[in-house]
């Protein structure tokens, strides 16, 4: 099967090449047709400029994280989803066909549920894990740090989780108005000289209770363990793509009793949740219930749907770290 792929093909250079797909499916697998996939900036900028930190980018390589497509054809094992259905998926890549294993692939339930929105759920899980991760209790606080997708699902889910008050961190003013439309009780930015003392007014003097870091730059680490509580839990969500040096463990760690979470969305069961980890899968269906439900949104994160032809360009973008780029969902639907 002739497929149409985004392949990033050098060191910051993306391209729309034709390659070919077996058909042929395995009895766990699912063959698919992609509607739109979403664009995962860190992640794939990480990619795009050679710097993975746990295996050597060898170009080209073909990416993606999120994606929502329709079921042509399932393996003999497949009693998740059925042809025909609409479904959420799970590392997926930005082709129009794709085979994916059935376990990383959700039935999306809700038919008013737009493509364009539900794409946002996975990156949404990632920020989620999280928060879950760090299993808050009603009114405690919460601080999430970088406000990209991840961040901004951060944010929303911890507002859900009962969260008070919840603070949003980013240097760029339009990310932090946005976690400030979307829950966040107050942003600030991370150069702000005022900013522990502003953190400690709202916290009662301690800090924030839980801290999320999303950023994945290693200083980050080190100032959000200073603004975290006495007994407080700090969960690693962004990867860092450097070594994190210079942390005072004694003094920001120990005597404190902070408790640090890795929290990546690979370290998650794939079979039976427990309390504060749950499956991808479960994750997925969670927050996809509660968009439809209108609880939870990515359209105020949404910075533009694009033609897969127009995938070099928007990876300069990219590339070029554009801020203004947010969320950018390619839409395959006429290919």
């Amino acid at each position: 099967m002739k497929t149409r792929t985004i392949q990033f093909v050098s060191h910051g250079k993306a391209e729309l090449v034709e390659t070919e797909l077996d058909e042929k499916l395995s009895a766990d697998e699912v063959l698919l047709k992609t509607i739109c996939t979403l664009i995962s900036p860190g992640t794939e900028f990480a990619n795009l400029n050679g710097n993975n930190n746990w295996h050597p980018v060898n170009f080209p390589v073909t990416l993606g994280y999120s994606a929502v497509a329709t079921v042509l054809a399932v393996g003999t094992d497949v009693t998740n989803v059925t042809v025909g259905d609409r479904c959420l998926c799970y590392h997926s890549s930005h082709r129009n066909y794709q085979k994916m294993p059935s376990r990383d692939v959700v039935k999306i339930e809700y038919d008013d549920l737009a493509a364009e929105e539900a794409v946002y759920c996975v990156v949404g899980c990632m920020g989620f894990q999280g928060v879950r991760r760090c299993r808050p209790e009603f009114g405690e606080s919460l601080m999430v740090m970088g406000l990209g997708l991840l961040g901004q699902f951060a944010i929303q889910t911890a507002r859900l989780s009962g969260c008070f008050p919840v603070i949003a961190l980013d240097f760029n003013e339009k990310r932090r108005n946005i976690a400030l439309a979307s829950g966040a009780d107050a942003a600030f930015s991370p150069d702000d000289p005022e900013l522990e003392s502003k953190i400690k007014a709202l916290t009662n003097g301690k800090g924030a209770d839980s801290v999320i870091e999303v950023t994945g730059n290693p200083q980050a680490v080190v100032q959000g363990l200073k603004l975290t509580a006495p007994f407080g839990r700090f969960s690693l969500v962004g990867c860092s793509r450097t070594a994190t040096e210079n942390i005072d463990f004694y003094n920001l760690v120990h005597r404190p009793g902070i408790s640090i979470i890795g929290a990546h969305n690979m370290a998650r069961p794939l079979h039976d949740r427990r309390p504060g980890v749950w499956t991808m899968p479960e994750d997925m269906a969670t927050l996809l219930r509660f968009m439809a439900a209108g609880r939870l949104s990515s359209k105020q994160l949404h910075t533009m749907t694009a033609d897969p032809a127009e995938a070099p360009g928007i990876y300069d973008r990219l590339f070029a770290r554009d801020p203004e780029l947010l969320g950018v969902v390619f839409d395959w639907k006429n290919y």
